[in-house]
């Protein structure tokens, strides 16, 4: 009696996890793919900017996404209140992260910006956009530095 009880508690508890695992869908995009829906940056980020949402929402944690600017476009001096984890995927960028060196990043590149922390950006002259994956860990936001005064950190 114990082994039927536990044996239908087993193909239970299996049945409602394979529901809750088959209601997530398993995404592959590149940004090129016909799809996406690219849309408008913060316009202190300039009309050339794009951004597609590629899983999560805008509004909450844990958001994916492809930022695409044209080549020989300055992104203007900005922080957002999240990490950024990021890989260019086309394109040639340098970035400058205030009292840091600037980095020259390149296709398949990864960087880490930390949560607050001012920067700006450069997509190089060249044939391609610049397009960078980025996973944020909080709701998006960018926010332009209109003063060399950066945020504070909490």
């Amino acid at each position: 009696m114990l082994r039927k009880t536990l044996l239908r508690l087993l193909v239970s508890t299996l049945f409602f996890v394979s529901q809750g695992f088959a209601e997530e869908k398993a995404l592959a995009f590149t940004y090129e793919t016909e799809s996406l829906q690219w849309g408008p940056c913060p316009a202190f980020l300039g009309d050339g900017c794009k951004i597609a949402v590629l899983h999560g929402d805008p509004a909450k944690e844990n958001l994916d996404v492809f930022f695409k600017v044209p080549a020989d476009y300055a992104i203007p001096h900005h922080w957002h209140t999240s990490a950024e984890r990021m890989v260019l995927v086309s394109g040639k960028m340098t970035v400058t992260y205030d009292n840091q060196e600037s980095e020259l990043l390149t296709k398949g590149m990864y960087a880490y910006g930390p949560s607050k922390h001012p920067h700006r950006a450069y997509c190089e002259k060249g044939d391609e956009p610049c397009v960078l994956f980025i996973a944020f860990e909080e709701p998006i936001d960018a926010f332009e530095v209109v003063s060399e005064t950066p945020p504070v950190k909490e």
